[in-house]
């Protein structure tokens, strides 16, 4: 089936959606959610399948960690769709209203998109996470995965549409994009008129490719080359902590820190603890001269090493001599989507979170917690870089548009 006919049975699977009711939707993700539990052993085979392939294929060992499921993941990602069954619909929410001087009555309410394309990589919970969010804000979802999991997002695919159907809504409301060339891609980003809105996920490569050659209107989610800044007022435990949590928690994230910036006043004090225990974790240290002269492990730093979102044990360090010089270094090498600072100084937070235009801004606290799941959004359907529509980690009200319903007695102007 082409793209163009799929995309005609998603926006017809669309109008049905629009005027689904909070119940049917719910009871739709919670269908699916018991689906992808019950039949867990079937999805985990085709999984299998895939990371087989990839071992074959020589995929690094992150983003093999990207694209396997075991039991526990999937019970997770099936929570995932019973908390989002719980979270308000954002559908008919009223943005705004007001009585006009004339008597009108305006409403400005959210409304769905309609029909959503997501390209992304890796990952098989994308797949699940997408036509969750995309059914609960009433949009029917055209899933355009990578390859590299083409048997996982079948599987799970023809799961979501069982449980779909089996709740009364269409299943066309979840389809699923060939995967094998490139062609699919090249569709969905030509279908304008059919398709609403396009979320290109994945590596820079990815979002550039369908930023720059999309017909259809995207909503860019970004890399994540993430920074956490010590300060000079830091807390030292603290600020160990912090970073290895940013670094360590999980390699394979667009959350995950990169970088490392270390204010020169507590350089000395700072840089042989983290350095050891990076060792310790199988972390390897890109950094500058004065970075490597407090270990003899330290990788010289490269300039791309500083641009670099690695999604592996690997990080670039830099002493800065201010906080002034950590903004100019992220400003020059980040990716505009989370940055954190660990200080005790109120004043150098503030000028932090004033100065660091990203999309998120920690003080004190990993860059991990940049997540739609931690923000007490539910599953999230990306991180958002741009400025335009949605910013930062983009929930159920992201996935919808709004318009304006007036109401009169005969007016005329």
């Amino acid at each position: 089936m082409s793209v163009v006919e799929q995309a005609r049975r998603a926006r017809d699977a669309a109008e049905a959606l629009a005027t689904a009711t909070r119940t049917v939707k719910d009871a739709a993700l919670h269908a699916m959610a018991d689906a992808l539990v019950a039949r867990t052993p079937e999805v985990l085979a085709a999984n299998a399948a895939d990371l087989a392939a990839g071992r074959d294929a020589g995929l690094s060992a992150a983003v093999l960690d990207r694209l396997a499921l075991d039991e526990g993941r999937v019970a997770a990602i099936a929570d995932a769709l019973r908390q989002m069954a719980a979270l308000p619909d954002p559908v008919g929410e009223v943005v705004r209203g007001s009585t006009l001087p004339n008597g009108l009555e305006l409403r400005q309410i959210r409304v769905p998109f309609g029909v959503v394309g997501i390209v992304y990589e890796g990952r098989p919970n994308v797949t699940v996470d997408a036509a969750g969010i995309c059914l609960k804000s009433g949009n029917a979802a055209l899933l355009r995965g990578s390859s590299s999991a083409a048997h996982s997002n079948a599987a799970l695919v023809a799961v979501l549409r069982d449980a779909v159907a089996g709740a009364g809504l269409p299943a066309d409301a979840v389809q699923l994009l060939d995967s094998s060339t490139r062609d699919s891609v090249k569709e969905l980003m030509r279908a304008r008129g059919l398709v609403d809105v396009l979320i290109p996920r994945g590596g820079a490569s990815l979002i550039r490719a369908v930023v720059e050659e999309s017909t259809v209107p995207v909503i860019e989610t970004g890399v994540g080359n993430c920074h956490v800044y010590v300060d000079a007022a830091a807390d030292l435990g603290k600020a160990l902590a912090v970073t290895l949590n940013a670094k360590t928690q999980r390699l394979s994230t667009c959350n995950t820190a990169e970088s490392l910036l270390v204010h020169r006043d507590v350089a000395d004090a700072f840089l042989p603890a983290v350095l050891a225990a990076f060792a310790d974790a199988g972390v390897t240290v890109h950094g500058t001269p004065e970075v490597a002269a407090h270990s003899a492990a330290v990788v010289p730093a490269t300039e791309e090493d500083f641009g670099t979102e690695y999604l592996s044990a690997d990080i670039s360090v830099a002493v800065v001599d201010s906080l002034d010089a950590a903004v100019a270094h992220i400003r020059r090498y980040g990716t505009g989507h989370t940055e954190a600072i660990v200080t005790d100084s109120q004043r150098a937070a503030r000028e932090f979170v004033a100065r660091v235009d990203s999309a998120a801004v920690m003080v004190n606290a990993s860059t991990r917690f940049t997540d739609g799941g931690e923000f007490g959004f539910g599953a999230e359907i990306g991180i958002s870089t741009q400025k335009l529509h949605a910013r930062g980690p983009m929930g159920l009200p992201e996935l919808t548009s709004t318009k304006y319903v007036v109401t009169g007695d005969g007016h005329l102007r």
